[in-house]
């Protein structure tokens, strides 16, 4: 690879990215296709985090004040919804608030950003449930009992919020959802399930569904990266070596289904012989490398770093859209839901987010919030 990840690589982003605050104006993006426009969605759409994320994360990394005041008003955007009703929000809201309001307020102390981010905290730890120590998922009649894997990512909102206020609650909370995931959706192999169904009145095993992946029995690599991420970012947060075990575990297993460019196929095993990529679980995967790199030991770092490097320097080479200033997104080539159908082949705005986490991570990004 030629591409140089510290100094220049960062360089190039800021460029990009303030072509994008140009280009985006208000829009909430999700999905760009083949016009390279992204599309705009209603900010409680669960991804409405990641753009003003973005924009924190340049900020902090290169203290241009565009980036600051693009950013700045996301977060009072965003928590009308946590009033409305209870349907509008979900588990999410840690993707939402992690970005805006409790990196706004890590950065620059604002009181309305502590406010709203405990606020979410509180609405997220009202979500768990104490008889199978899961956090639900999404809303609905059908799923009171669903619990996925995603969410690990979303559960630093509330060990922020108990460092913040000093309360144990919150922590105890993420760390019962982190067991209950870490006994039920990591595999032997390292592999990972998507979606888990717990009887919610008694927290009984169900069964498992495929979800976002192939099959139930199937290996959905942005499940893979969420997990990888998420059980890093658990043991930073707490010191305990059972989690960093299983980011390993989880790392070593997404490592091996690579194929050889280092950016993953949607699903590891599907038994076709070309399914399409997924270049936001590898952003995913290069950042969580990048956090279990800088957790293990000398001796074995360089296993996770030199491979995120690898992804990073992939996904910059042969991903990236930095050969038509029109296009709004960074990456090219991730999948949303295939089983659905659904955004084959696009830009997603998390596969961008989580690319310049790595990045910033890459050049020493210290303020790190989820």
């Amino acid at each position: 690879m030629t591409v140089t990840l510290t100094g220049t690589l960062l360089q190039r982003l800021e460029e990009k990215v303030l072509r994008m605050v140009q280009q985006m104006g208000d829009k909430s993006p999700h999905v760009a296709r083949a016009d390279g426009k992204y599309d705009d969605m209603a900010t409680d759409w669960w991804t409405s985090g990641f753009w003003p994320g973005m924009l924190w994360i340049m900020y902090d990394m290169t203290g241009n004040e565009k980036f600051k005041e693009a950013a700045w008003g996301w977060d009072a955007k965003i928590e009308p919804w946590l009033t409305k009703t209870s349907l509008d929000l979900h588990h999410d809201v840690g993707f939402q608030f992690l970005a805006t309001a409790v990196i706004k307020h890590t950065l620059t102390g604002d009181a309305d950003g502590l406010r709203r981010g405990l606020q979410a905290a509180n609405f997220l730890a009202g979500r768990f449930n104490p008889a199978g120590n899961f956090i639900r998922a999404w809303n609905g009649d059908d799923n009171a009992g669903w619990a996925i894997i995603d969410c690990m990512m979303n559960i630093s909102l509330l060990f922020w919020a108990s460092e913040v206020t000093g309360d144990p609650r919150y922590r105890h909370i993420a760390v019962r959802h982190a067991d209950t995931a870490l006994a039920n959706f990591i595999r032997e192999d390292g592999s990972v399930r998507h979606i888990v169904s717990f009887d919610p009145e008694t927290g009984g095993f169900i069964e498992a569904f495929g979800g976002q992946g192939f099959a139930p029995d199937s290996a959905w690599s942005r499940g893979n990266a969420w997990a990888l991420h998420g059980f890093a970012n658990v043991y930073r947060w707490t010191k305990d070596v059972k989690y960093l075990h299983a980011a390993k575990r989880v790392a070593h297993y997404f490592i091996a289904a690579l194929p050889e460019d280092g950016v993953a196929h949607w699903d590891f095993r599907t038994g076709e012989n070309n399914p399409p990529r997924d270049s936001s679980a590898s952003a995913i995967a290069a950042s969580g490398l990048l956090e279990i790199a800088d957790a293990v030991g000398e001796g074995e770092r360089g296993l996770y770093l030199k491979k995120a490097e690898h992804i990073v320097a992939s996904l910059t080479e042969n991903y990236g859209t930095w050969d038509d200033p029109s296009h709004e997104a960074i990456l090219t080539q991730g999948t949303g839901h295939l089983p659905a159908n659904s955004n084959i082949n696009v830009s997603l705005i998390y596969g961008d987010y989580y690319y310049i986490e790595a990045v910033a991570k890459l050049n020493g990004w210290k303020h790190r919030i989820h």
